[in-house]
């Protein structure tokens, strides 16, 4: 029969699925009312009235009442619809402690089908009276222990729920004990036995009290226990535990053994009173018993049965502590454990209509992907929230339920990043909540957007003089971040003018990879440096270009010897005119001057002396030619330095000199023959003005020192001689003073005479005679001619009577067609 009423519920069930799929099904609820333990046909409701179905056809239109209960505990009488108690009906049974109580069930009538679902709301009466655990409680107490001290009791159980449930205890009356209610998290009452007096062993060593539990029903009902307490000496420190409350959660389907918590106590006692066990106190429930275990030694709470969160989301288990000591002493604590939902189906995503590949260039706003998402859960746990990363420039925007669109919030750039993972992530509500991450990949096509840029903007080449022509000297170089033919890039050089040339005379460039080549050998005396563009170009559509510029340098090398400038050389040769023996040391001879069209240390020019007469020395950097000591008569009267100028270059380049140099004869030791000597003056040359001007001004004091030397030489050979030979004496001069003042002049003056680095003194002044020849006076240099010392004396005599009348005259006549001029020189006689 059981076999027959499955497959009957089955059809029903199959009839019913089939049945909803039609569009005429008309469905609806109603809800009754009535209290427990009613006998069998108390009337619940008139269900016909209810639904406004008509009583006469309910047999026709085949009305049933369909439940999922094992039992049917209601009826519908058929003749007055009406619907009565069936079967005798208990809440506890039902539903236990939960506070509303339903039993439901379906109406359905056919032709045409309706559906109405039905619920009964059972009241709970109360039918059930409170009861202990143990009928007889028996506690071990201290005498030690100080007033205030509670004592946990074993909590009364009454099924009834609501007003009908405990609503307080009692305690027979006594002077030591009282009572303090205790109200648990999910409402239930409890009562701790109160210490309210010291305990004395020695007076009274055992109480018996009892314990009563009264509900809140009409009438009210009550259960009784019977409390044995005896009172034990010393051990007088219970164990403490580390919490007063502690607390664990757990999900729904955590397996058996699973580790729920570990308690833990601690007793100031020694020995076996310090020794601790743990167990559940007596206020447990027989469920928290079922459910949960805990290790007498170790304190570790465990699974023990099925946990189920429909059933009950958090339990209280009740613990004590106590240890060895006779009497034993207690401690007491609570665990709270919270059973978690199990959330186990993970949001789904499904990416369509997705782009992956897009243009740089995309528009704000443009669409890449649809995304639906849907989680089989329920509740919370079906809720789900899509999100994508903030740090992308896309953004999940909501279409329809459940249903997003990813569209672009701000411009692409495939320099920056080419490729982006858009990760969709889906989670749902539930605790702890599930995630699941879709990744869409987009990919960004490359825009012709960016031009070459150049490392630098201007380039600095330096480049040896006398390179091989044709060698790279240098390369540039441009990148392009575009991508494939946008970011290929070639090269090319902007014609600049250079020296009246363009940049492609000098220079040539690579196309290809910016190689920079010589086409010539650089000459830094000609062309120190010169400055060019070059211009970068990609081959995108349009292309985009940039320029730079590049300035060559030219490095000198030390590729031009010295050139002698002064004094003037005819085949590495130079002459110096005549030199006085009676120079003093350091006495400056000559300067040689050279240049070096070379720069830097290349020019840096030195001057040495290649031989060793001992009479000269050149100044390493100046070039001045002193003597070094006095000269001696044993010395040649023609000298020769070669002088060697070289430049600081590597490696060094030098030029050679040599310099004749005439010493001049003392004139005590022999006449000096006359001589005529005609330079030859040097070819002009394009040298510069300041150069020629330096010769000048040499080539004047050196013919101003010659002229002084030989009015020496006369007043040696002879007194005032005034001519000789063909030599014509004449003189011509204007407001000349009278010769005394003219003597005393000379006579102040001449007393010392300064040479460089010392001062020699005059021994007297004496006047001479200067003579000029005809032949020298036609030369392009005038040279001075002594008078002839074989005059005789009655002519110089006469000479000297006419020098007076001219004096006197204060004019002089020319003789012979030669116009002469004299001075009055003072020298020194040595």
């Amino acid at each position: 029969m059981a076999n027959s009423c499955g497959r009957s519920l089955t059809s029903t069930v199959l009839s019913l699925v089939f049945l909803l799929c039609l569009s005429d099904v008309c469905i609806g609820q109603i809800r009754y009312s009535i209290p427990e333990e009613q006998e069998r046909g108390t009337f619940v409701g008139n269900i016909v009235l209810d639904t406004g179905l008509n009583v006469r056809i309910l047999a026709a239109r085949e009305f049933r009442l369909v439940s999922d209960e094992p039992k049917q505990y209601f009826k519908v009488n058929l003749e007055s619809g009406v619907l009565f108690v069936n079967e005798r009906i208990d809440r506890e049974e039902l539903c236990g402690q939960t506070d509303a109580c339903f039993l439901s069930f379906k109406v359905i009538v056919k032709n045409p089908l309706e559906i109405f679902r039905v619920e009964v709301e059972i009241n709970d009466i109360n039918d059930n009276s409170p009861s202990f655990p143990k009928s007889e409680i028996s506690l071990r107490i201290g005498e030690s222990i100080a007033p205030g001290a509670r004592f946990p009791l074993e909590s009364a159980h009454d099924p009834d729920v609501g007003t009908n449930a405990i609503k307080s205890y009692r305690i027979s009356s006594n002077q030591y004990f009282g009572l303090k209610m205790q109200v648990g998290s999910d409402g239930s009452k409890s009562a701790d036995l109160l210490l309210e007096r010291a305990l004395d062993r020695e007076l009274k060593s055992a109480f018996k009290l009892v314990l009563s539990a009264i509900d809140g029903g009409v009438p009210e009902r009550s259960g009784t226990a019977h409390i044995t307490i005896n009172v034990v000496d010393a051990n007088d420190n219970a164990p403490l535990f580390d919490m007063q409350v502690y607390r664990a959660s757990l999900v729904e389907n955590s397996p058996t053994g699973a580790f729920v918590i570990r308690i833990h106590a601690t007793d100031l006692d020694q020995g076996a009173n310090a020794e601790i066990r743990y167990f559940f106190s007596n206020r447990a429930s027989k469920r928290v018993r079922e459910l949960f275990s805990v290790n007498s030694e170790t304190g570790e709470i465990n699974v023990k049965g099925s946990l189920d969160f429909e059933e009950s989301n958090a339990y209280e288990l009740n613990v004590e502590a106590t240890d060895n000591g006779i009497p034993s002493m207690r401690g007491y604590s609570k665990v709270l454990v919270e059973l978690i939902d199990v959330n186990d189906n993970a949001p789904e995503v499904k990416p369509t209509l997705v782009s992956s590949v897009l243009s740089e260039n995309t528009a704000i706003g443009t669409v890449v992907a649809l995304v639906s998402v849907t989680d089989s859960d329920s509740g919370k746990n079906g809720n789900v929230q899509c999100q994508i990363p903030s740090d992308i420039p896309f953004k999940l925007q909501p279409v329809l339920k459940n249903h997003y669109e990813i569209i672009t919030t701000s411009g692409l750039d495939r320099e920056i990043k080419s490729m982006y993972n858009i990760s969709v992530i889906a989670r749902d509500e539930g605790s702890p909540p599930l995630t699941t991450n879709k990744t869409i990949l987009v990919t960004l096509s490359d825009v012709n957007d960016n031009s070459p840029r150049f490392t630098q903007s201007l380039y600095t080449v330096y480049v040896t003089e006398n390179n091989t022509p044709g060698t790279s000297i240098f390369r540039v170089r441009a990148v392009d971040v575009d991508a494939e033919q946008n970011a290929h890039v070639t090269y090319s050089v902007t014609e600049n003018r250079v020296e009246d040339m363009t940049a492609s005379a000098y220079i040539s460039l690579s196309s290809n990879n910016g190689d920079i080549y010589a086409l010539q050998s650089f000459d830094y005396e000609q062309l120190k440096s010169f400055q060019f563009e070059v211009r970068a170009q990609d081959s995108g559509d349009p292309p985009l270009s940039s320029g730079a510029r590049v300035k060559v340098i030219v490095l000198d090398q030390n590729d031009n010897p010295p050139l002698i400038v002064s004094p003037p050389t005819w085949n590495g040769s130079a002459s110096v005119d005549l030199v006085p023996q009676s120079v003093y040391p350091g006495y400056l001879v000559t300067k040689v001057i050279a240049t070096d069209a070379d720069s830097g240390q290349n020019a840096r020019l030195s001057y040495l002396t290649t031989t060793d007469s001992g009479l000269f020395s050149v100044g390493l950097h100046s070039g001045e030619v002193r003597t070094t000591r006095r000269i001696l008569d044993e010395d040649v009267t023609t000298q020769r330095l070669t002088i060697l100028v070289k430049d600081n270059g590597q490696p060094t380049l030098s030029t050679l000199v040599t310099i004749s140099f005439s010493i001049g004869v003392n004139v005590t030791e022999k006449p000096l023959e006359r001589t005529n000597l005609k330079r030859k003056p040097a070819p002009f040359s394009e040298l510069n003005l300041y150069l020629i001007i330096t010769l000048g001004s040499t080539s004047l004091i050196f013919l101003v020192t010659i002229i002084i030397l030989f009015a020496i030489k006369c007043h040696q050979d002879g007194n005032d001689i005034y001519g000789y030979g063909s030599t014509i004496c004449c003189w011509r001069h204007r407001n000349l003073r009278s010769s005394r003042e003219v003597s005393n002049r000379h006579s102040a003056q001449s007393e010392f005479h300064n040479y460089p680095g010392e001062r020699v003194p005059i021994p007297g002044t004496y006047n001479y005679n200067v003579c000029l020849s005809p032949e020298s006076a036609k030369s392009d240099f005038l040279f001075l001619s002594t008078c002839n010392p074989t005059i005789p004396m009655s002519s110089v005599k006469a000479n000297q009577s006419n020098f007076s009348q001219e004096v006197e005259q204060e004019r002089f006549q020319p003789i012979m067609g030669i116009d002469c001029i004299g001075s009055d020189i003072s020298l020194v006689a040595f």
